[in-house]
């Protein structure tokens, strides 16, 4: 794999090591009881998120109890609690949240690889979720080692967003050194990743994004950028290797046509036709991002290295998770939205 993305400053990880003293001093002594936890007992808008004294899980057979710093916010977050997944949240009340980063508190039998006093993130089962709290049930293989070059707060913005980036470039459409890609909303969550990831690959980057995220994108290595408000993207790209689509609909649509033939279109927001792909004589396939430690190791790689940084638009404590939400169902917010659980020394609440 070609590195050819220039280091951005690392964010210093202030205040990382003194929560790791105080969390391992924490792990010695008798865990609570209960914990604060955000949950919801209704689906509906974001005012259906309450902070509650819930009680605390304990690891099973293969799990770790996590200490939880920090939470990612994510689109399906929003879709879940609002009712556009029941699937993925049978029973009520629920804890959301599927992005964390933390301190190992506790380990079930079976556990190999991880420690209590090990600094973790991870991407919790879309099934399991429960990243919104003070504590955390995971399995061993949902969670890895953080980022020596990343704090808690920005170390939980990168496993389901990232993950995604990479599983839709790199494992599913085979992205190689010397191509094109064409990353709609390359501002976003998963966008800003996927441009970094395709850039350290020695492809060639297309993103489209609002004229406010056009130095941001050449910042993280995009070759070009479309305003898709004045621009029509298709008029702006041609003889393209692969797109990644996380809008689908009418940028579905537009989207056959800047595909060379034989390309690839990877969605996250549902499969493409079989038929359009046939039409087009093209490639393609959508994915559900799936929980994968050995990913995110990946990923650590290339963050330790500066090829990959992730960016947070926001920070608000756990109990605005509401706020939180209604921010992240604007579909403006560049990068990512993170809780903050446990604050750090030097912790900006912007």
């Amino acid at each position: 794999m070609m590195l050819t993305c220039a280091p951005r400053p690392m964010s210093p990880r202030a205040g990382v090591a003194a929560l790791l003293l105080a969390s391992s001093a924490w792990a010695t002594q008798e865990l609570p009881a209960t914990m604060r936890a955000v949950r919801f007992h209704d689906f509906g808008a974001p005012s259906v998120l309450r902070l509650e004294q819930v009680e605390r899980p304990g690891p099973g057979a293969g799990e770790v109890l996590v200490r939880v710093h920090a939470a990612g916010v994510n689109p399906v977050d929003c879709k879940i609690r609002g009712g556009a997944i029941p699937s993925l949240a049978p029973e009520l009340p629920r804890i959301p949240g599927f992005d964390v980063a933390g301190v190992v508190s506790a380990v079930g039998d079976g556990v190999q690889r991880l420690k209590v006093g090990d600094a973790v993130f991870g991407y919790l089962s879309l099934r399991r979720g429960g990243g919104y709290a003070e504590y955390v049930v995971a399995p061993e293989g949902e969670l890895a080692p953080m980022p020596k070059t990343l704090g808690f707060v920005e170390a939980a913005a990168v496993p389901l967003a990232a993950l995604t980036a990479w599983q839709a470039l790199v494992e599913t459409a085979g992205l190689t050194e010397g191509q094109t890609v064409l990353v709609h909303a390359g501002a976003g969550g998963v966008g800003h990743f996927a441009v970094q990831i395709a850039k350290a690959r020695g492809a060639t980057v297309v993103a489209t994004a609002s004229e406010g995220n056009h130095a941001f994108l050449r910042e993280l290595g995009a070759d070009r950028v479309i305003d898709y408000r004045t621009q029509r993207f298709e008029e702006h790209a041609r003889d393209v290797d692969v797109v990644l689509d996380p809008i689908g609909g009418d940028t579905l649509e537009r989207s056959w046509g800047v595909l060379k033939r034989g390309g690839f279109l990877v969605s996250i927001v549902g499969a493409p036709p079989a038929e359009k792909l046939a039409e087009h004589g093209l490639r393609g396939a959508g994915i559900l991002v799936r929980p994968d430690a050995e990913g995110l190791s990946k990923l650590t790689e290339m963050i330790d290295l500066g090829a990959l940084q992730p960016e947070v638009s926001l920070t608000l404590p756990l109990a605005e998770a509401a706020q939180a939400h209604v921010r992240s169902e604007t579909g403006h917010t560049r990068g990512k939205i993170v809780l903050v659980v446990v604050p750090a020394e030097g912790t900006e609440q912007r």
